[in-house]
């Protein structure tokens, strides 16, 4: 669903982050969304109500008891015209008062007064965020239906302070938006009923306790398929090697290292309707990992006796009892794309291999877009190049729509 002609409504509360949330507004407004902006006072501490109110198209609102607004329950009028409520971002403070419902200001008030889907992108230091009352909170706020983005690892604005609690960047916030708009709309969730299994990233094989085997894979084309699917309405589970990806929001994440600790937790998440395998698998693993640090000396280069891992596609696949009723491989390939990818559809058993060339020129790898050939056993359709995003988007829609035509 895109924002085209909603009507959000966005609190910022008092911290550093709050001047992302100009960049929020334009964002929001660049998609077709008009938006209303209701300040707190300490967010007046970092940025203007002029400036918010110059982005958004009409004066940002700070007081409750404004002779102007409230002649009329302006309060009101705030929280129930709109078709979303986001909170960018949200201070532990205000996520206090929203778990505890106080209303002792214009936006608690309006966010207590609101029947509309809430979104908030927390921000705080990490201390705070990891706190025991703002877990509480945070776990009382997922209970009371608010969805959440972030809070994303990295710097914070205090020197030599790092953690989770930055807030979530502006267009993952509208992405965020766009979902739980979407997924209030029976029409945008085909797939709504169904469990997906979908595997990303790639397979770390350990050499000894610091080296291993790993390659290039980001994880974000099955991350982004796992966020399309549970957009879509697909109870999702997201089997994650090891990436630097946030976990998708609404989706069931586990995190693994090895292929033989990927097929493990495949196998225990089958039954589903569809089995998405994206993760770049590593095809070998030493066959006995050093317990201690490989240290150079005078025996020369150390030679690793390589043993295959186990396939986990074809063993999915190939299930006798229990197979899913839709199985998707991905094949990452440098030259011939094409052929190898009909090739590794016979070997594997699968329904569909999406094929893609991860050769150093095509970006790929590591990148943010993608071409990609889906191959079944009646042909190949080619995509053109496109955002991950969209391809997962994309895809997503032929497995809602194969899934329908099967009854």
């Amino acid at each position: 669903m895109t924002l085209s002609s909603t009507k959000i409504l966005l609190v910022i509360s008092g911290g550093i982050a709050a001047y992302k949330a100009l960049d929020l507004i334009r964002r929001l407004r660049e998609r077709g969304a008009s938006v209303r902006v209701v300040m707190t006072r300490s967010a007046q501490e970092f940025v203007t109500p002029l400036a918010a109110g110059a982005l958004a198209g009409e004066p940002a609102y700070t007081d409750l008891f404004d002779s102007k607004t409230e002649f009329d329950v302006g309060h009101i009028r705030l929280a129930r015209e709109c078709d979303l409520v986001v909170v960018a971002p949200a201070t532990a403070n205000l996520m206090a008062k929203m778990a505890g419902g106080h209303a002792d200001d214009l936006a608690s008030t309006v966010l207590l007064a609101t029947d509309r889907p809430v979104l908030v992108a927390p921000a705080m230091n990490p201390v705070m965020w990891a706190s025991a009352a703002t877990r509480r909170n945070v776990a009382q706020l997922a209970a009371d239906g608010v969805v959440m983005v972030g809070p994303n690892a990295g710097e914070m604005a205090e020197r030599n302070e790092a953690g989770v609690g930055r807030m979530a960047e502006p267009l993952e916030i509208v992405a965020a938006a766009e979902r739980l708009l979407a997924a209030r709309d029976p029409a945008a969730r085909p797939l709504a009923g169904m469990k997906m299994l979908v595997t990303s990233g790639p397979t770390h094989e350990p050499i000894d306790p610091v080296r291993y085997i790993a390659n290039r894979s980001s994880g974000k084309q099955g991350h982004a398929i796992a966020r399309a699917a549970a957009a879509a309405g697909a109870a999702v589970t997201l089997i994650s090697g090891p990436v630097t990806l946030a976990d998708p929001p609404c989706v069931t994440v586990v995190h693994v290292e090895s292929a033989r600790d990927m097929l493990a937790a495949v196998e225990a998440a089958l039954p589903v309707d569809v089995a998405v395998f994206a993760a770049a698998v590593a095809d070998w693993r030493v066959a006995s990992a050093g317990a201690q640090k490989i240290k150079k000396g005078a025996a020369g280069t150390p030679q690793l006796d390589l043993v295959e891992n186990p396939d986990i596609l074809a063993t999915v696949a190939r299930r006798t009892s229990g197979r899913p009723p839709l199985v998707v491989g991905f094949a990452a390939e440098t030259e011939h794309v094409v052929d190898n990818a009909r090739k590794k559809l016979a070997r594997k058993g699968c329904d569909w291999i999406v094929a893609n060339d991860v050769s150093a020129e095509s970006g790929v790898m590591g990148g943010d877009r993608n071409t990609v050939h889906v191959v079944t056993r009646d042909g190949v359709d080619s995509w053109p190049i496109q955002s991950k995003e969209e391809v997962a988007q994309a895809l997503v829609a032929r497995m809602a729509a194969t899934l329908k035509d099967r009854g």
